[in-house]
């Protein structure tokens, strides 16, 4: 296994630990988020482009509902 296997593998896990976890506190969609960009990372340097396309796209839609789960505690939304 090569550092770059090991660096997808370590960021898929996160995705997967954090998708269960947003339940439980709002940071959970934030680190989801986060993970999502480092698997963008992965798919483009990894030479997998539309993996690396479709993870920006979650990453940006997991930062969405972020953004409008924090309105929604605050009493903004």
């Amino acid at each position: 296994m090569t550092l770059l296997d090991a660096f997808g593998l370590t960021t898929v896990t996160l995705m997967l630990v954090f998708y269960t976890l947003e339940d439980r506190n709002n940071v959970y969609v934030l680190a989801f988020a986060g993970a999502c960009v480092l698997g963008s990372g992965y798919g483009f340097v990894q030479g997998a482009w539309p993996f690396g396309i479709i993870e920006g796209v979650w990453a940006f839609v997991a930062v969405r509902r972020w953004k409008k789960l924090e309105r929604s505690i605050a009493g903004i939304g």
